[in-house]
């Protein structure tokens, strides 16, 4: 493979990685990322070099400790959830944008809109999972949850930038296993919601 198709690839891993990730973890990759460019482990594209810049990480730590809090009590990490979908999307779009420059172009705009689905499928798979663990009364499902979400997003950014095409072919697996999740994970949703809300009331013969 030559020198221009790797460069390719890495710049596809990693813009895939910043989509997808931004769906569970959002300040997790952008500090790591943001880290990795700052101690010189990784070249930063042009349009991701904000993040390596000092305020930035530290708003992304700071952030990345309450999501840590957040996530792990039940409930609150499905508030966390609701209003981080207005946070999570557009974010993992931009981010996915930038890892192919600063500069609008029409692999940006590609980027961008393939960067916003991947995030969107991630965080409502997520966010549904979560709500439906969390009619569960103990909190070491919850738990469980959280912290493989953890491990999948900390994996993730390693394979990423070592072996950025056994990740490619992973996150296809975790696609196409979405587009199977997805309506199993809100039909669940659809009935924990009617359970709570009660059965309907059936009116009578001559109403």
């Amino acid at each position: 493979m030559s020198p221009a198709d790797l460069d390719i690839l890495h710049t596809v891993a990693l813009a895939s990685l910043l989509a997808w990730a931004s769906g569970m973890r959002l300040y997790l990759v952008m500090f790591a990322i943001g880290m990795a460019g700052y101690f010189d482990y990784m070249e930063l594209p042009k349009g991701l070099e904000v993040l390596k810049h000092p305020w930035v990480m530290g708003a992304a730590g700071f952030m990345l400790v309450m999501e840590f809090l957040a996530d792990k009590v039940p409930a609150i990490d499905s508030v966390w959830d609701a209003i981080h979908t207005f946070i999570r999307i557009p974010a993992g779009a931009l981010l996915a944008a930038g890892a192919t420059g600063d500069s609008l172009s029409a692999l940006t705009v590609a980027a961008g809109l393939l960067g916003g689905t991947i995030t969107a499928g991630t965080h409502f798979t997520k966010a549904g999972g979560r709500a439906v663990i969390n009619t569960s009364p103990e909190p070491v499902s919850n738990w469980g949850a959280s912290f493989t979400e953890d491990a999948l997003v900390l994996s993730g950014i390693w394979l990423a930038l070592t072996h950025p095409l056994v990740f490619l072919l992973l996150l296809l697996l975790f696609l196409l296993m979405l587009v199977w999740l997805i309506p199993k994970v809100w039909r669940g949703i659809r009935m924990v919601a009617e359970r709570v809300s009660g059965p309907r009331q059936v009116p009578p013969a001559g109403a």
